[in-house]
């Protein structure tokens, strides 16, 4: 589940990311955070099926919530990672505005 959830992320901030002219909103970055997530799942998941073989394809329900969760948790923390990194940047300069009006 988190693979899935990993990977769909990833093919949504690409193709969003192909989309956009330019990158001030710095979805590239946001890319690679999320495909790297899916490569870390994929050998994750190579790996486990290994140990389990035909097991691997039958999990329990808590076991499938317990990654849905964990999936949701790895998409919210990139996605906090890359609004902070985008407020840092600040490409319309509306931070720095708000920030000078006080």
């Amino acid at each position: 589940m988190t693979l899935l959830l990993t990977v769909f992320a990833a093919i949504i901030s690409t193709v969003l990311w192909y989309t956009r002219k330019d990158d001030s909103m710095k979805l590239g970055m946001l890319c690679f955070m999320f495909w790297g997530a899916s490569i870390m799942w994929l050998v994750d998941a190579i790996f486990e099926y290994a140990e389990l073989k035909e097991a691997y394809f039958t999990p329990a329900p808590a076991d499938m919530l317990n990654d849905a969760f964990l999936g949701l948790s790895v998409i919210a923390l990139a996605l906090v990672i890359w609004l902070v990194r985008l407020l840092i940047a600040d490409p319309k300069g509306s931070v720095r505005a708000a920030l000078s009006r006080r």
